[in-house]
């Protein structure tokens, strides 16, 4: 495809602000070239700022893209080979993933305060026992190993200690081996959190004053959440091949009849 003067503009300062290109940024600079220069307006808010790292920022769209709610691969490989040019090692990207990959006990932080609810509702649930010794030890494992406590724990220890114990050990490893510093870890969990394909506000919240706690800057955070705000873009740069080649395919079939 030929380039307009306004396309070729648009090209060059997208490569030159996000370091970047590729067929689906081409596809919908042919389809759409002003979206593309609003979303790249809109994108490279952090990328002008510079509150993060560059290879932070990489970080967190590979939190945002390999995530369990979202899962686009693309992105996790585009972000991969951008952090290790910034300079990221294997474990710090490895960690990034590990650290996403807790995002599953959202099933027990959501479900388990509404079944004690149901339980309540319906008369199922005894009267709240103090803590055995057990249910102690549990409470202080997680407070070691992650450095805080949070009330949304609560439930989950008084039901099930053995499984909030097994997940210390899982959501762990990342603390006690992963090289990120703490409020980098806590920018993984607030960006997962916060994405549009998983909204938990809850996590938001908690990752957020465990950031504070740890040094962040409100600037920080604000980055954090600029970056994972764009990853609606990916409606765009999934279906613009698309439909590329299905106009090409289509103006085939009908130049054929």
């Amino acid at each position: 495809m030929e380039l307009t003067a306004r396309q070729q503009q648009i090209k060059q300062d997208f490569i030159s602000i996000r370091g970047t290109w590729g067929d689906s940024w081409e596809a919908i600079l042919a389809l759409s070239p002003e979206f593309l220069a609003g979303y790249l307006s809109m994108s490279s808010v952090p990328w002008k700022k510079n509150h993060l790292e560059d290879k932070v920022k990489e970080f967190i769209y590979i939190a945002v893209d390999s995530a369990a709610t979202h899962m686009y691969l693309p992105g996790v490989r585009q972000h991969v080979r951008a952090a290790l040019r910034f300079g990221a090692t294997s474990a710090e990207i490895m960690e990034v993933v590990e650290l996403a990959s807790t995002l599953g006990v959202h099933a027990m932080n959501v479900g388990v305060p509404i079944l004690c609810d149901v339980l309540d509702e319906t008369g199922g649930r005894t009267v709240k026992q103090p803590l055995t010794e057990y249910q102690e030890q549990v409470k202080k494992e997680f407070t070691e190993n992650r450095g805080y406590w949070n009330k949304t724990w609560d439930d989950t220890l008084e039901l099930d200690p053995e499984y909030l114990e097994a997940y210390t050990e899982f959501s762990s490893a990342s603390w006690k081996f992963g090289p990120l510093e703490p409020k980098v870890k806590e920018f993984i969990y607030i960006a997962f959190d916060i994405a549009a394909t998983h909204l938990y506000e809850r996590g938001t919240k908690l990752h957020m004053e465990n950031a504070l706690r740890y040094g962040a800057t409100v600037e920080e955070i604000l980055e954090v959440m600029e970056i994972a705000s764009v990853i609606g873009i990916h409606a765009a740069t999934t279906a613009a091949p698309i439909i590329l080649e299905e106009v090409a395919a289509f103006e085939a079939e009908k130049a054929a009849s």
